[in-house]
């Protein structure tokens, strides 16, 4: 990949990445993401196009409005950076082909349903339930390959994705008389089973309830978080799946002890 499309990549990314705030605002607040324009959300003022320019405008104008200087969250620009690298990563890994574009596409939404689940503790279904029917949609078009899922492997994945997360969620809430999992929770990993096959959800599942139990554990040692509060698990199980598609065939090939062609 040449200099100029990397850096073409990046450029695309974080202006996508300040898509994906707007997004992230409005899409819990059951909001239009194409209008109103962006405003300031202190005074309600719109924003010029050169105070929203990605990463740029927020050092320049010192993280605050330029008209009542209400403070501007350092999350805006660390989503817009993130899904700048993230572009950039995934079609270095896969190319400009149909399917690092569509993984890029993926990348996206898992970074908006990230940050959503991690302040308001949903997966908006405007997102999960649309991304269960490309996935599928995606498996059965001979323009797309590994690590996209073929058909078979991709209904699969829906079933034993969604209904077996779904069934140890009720288990759980029936053992324990507590709710382990969510509906959002239960749609996410249908998603990862329409667009990777069931193959891929050993690896997810188990990776993201080790990032979960590490991160729930360090949050109540560090911010003394009552335990009882709940964690929202939307945001491991998202990562674990993109480390699944750097760390999966080298995972699997270590347990099995041999190496493993996944894609």
């Amino acid at each position: 990949m040449s200099w100029d499309l990397m850096a073409l990549a990046l450029l695309i990314g974080a202006i996508w990445g300040s898509f994906l705030n707007v997004c992230i605002h409005r899409i819990p607040l059951e909001e239009s993401v194409v209008t109103p324009r962006s405003r300031c959300p202190g005074c309600r003022h719109l924003i010029a196009w050169h105070d929203n320019l990605p990463i740029i405008s927020w050092l320049w104008l010192r993280a605050r409005c330029r008209h009542c200087q209400t403070a501007i969250s350092p999350l805006y620009p660390l989503v817009e950076s993130i899904t700048a690298l993230l572009t950039l990563a995934t079609l270095y890994k896969f190319g400009l082909t149909p399917t690092g574009v569509a993984l890029v596409v993926l990348g996206y939404a898992l970074i908006t349903l990230t940050v959503i689940d991690f302040y308001h503790y949903i997966l908006p279904d405007v997102i999960t339930l649309p991304g269960i029917g490309v996935g599928v949609a995606l498996s059965f078009l001979p323009w797309f390959h590994e690590p996209l899922a073929f058909w078979q492997e991709s209904l699969a994945g829906v079933v034993t994705g969604g209904g077996g997360f779904w069934l140890f969620g009720w288990l759980f809430q029936r053992i324990t008389g507590k709710e382990g999992l969510g509906l959002g929770d239960v749609k996410l990993t249908a998603l990862f089973g329409a667009w990777f096959g069931w193959q891929a959800l050993p690896f997810i599942i188990f990776m993201s309830a080790v990032l979960g139990s590490v991160a729930g554990i360090a949050w109540i040692v560090v911010s003394g978080r009552d335990r009882s509060l709940p964690i929202p698990f939307g945001p491991y199980l998202a990562l674990a799946a993109w480390g699944y598609l750097y760390l999966g065939p080298m995972v699997y090939g270590w347990y099995l002890g041999r190496p493993v062609l996944l894609y």
